[in-house]
């Protein structure tokens, strides 16, 4: 079976392995399958699903969450990201603007040109 859609391919997981938690010589328990439980997450960012929706392949969707999560609390993933941002050619980074969160009232502009619709009386 080929690469799905947004799994890593070998020169991106070879970029990252040696980063990850769950080496040999590492402290603590090691994952099944580090590769399959990045691309898992990967699945999940890139999708936007909810946790529940993490097809089967990837494992059971508490596991990988709770891994996730714990990655996340002990700085793996932005040790990740520093490591890989480091690099000048930067050619598989990506920063999705739809991330970026503006404030509710940010689309109103304040004072404003309003649209008035016929028939409804102005509210002062």
């Amino acid at each position: 079976m080929g690469i799905k859609r947004y799994e890593l391919n070998k020169a991106q997981w070879q970029r990252i392995a040696p980063l990850l938690p769950g080496k040999a010589g590492d402290e603590g328990r090691s994952g099944a399958d580090g590769r399959l439980f990045v691309n898992g997450c990967l699945w999940i960012l890139r999708s936007g699903a909810h946790w529940k929706d993490l097809p089967e392949r990837y494992g059971n969707w508490k596991t990988v969450h709770r891994r996730f999560s714990r990655w996340c609390h002990a700085g793996v993933w932005d040790r990740i990201f520093e490591t890989l941002t480091a690099d000048l050619d930067n050619q598989y980074l990506m920063f999705d603007a739809t991330i970026v969160r503006a404030h509710q009232q940010a689309a109103n502009g304040k004072g404003g040109a309003r649209i008035r619709r016929w028939g409804v009386p102005d509210v002062v």
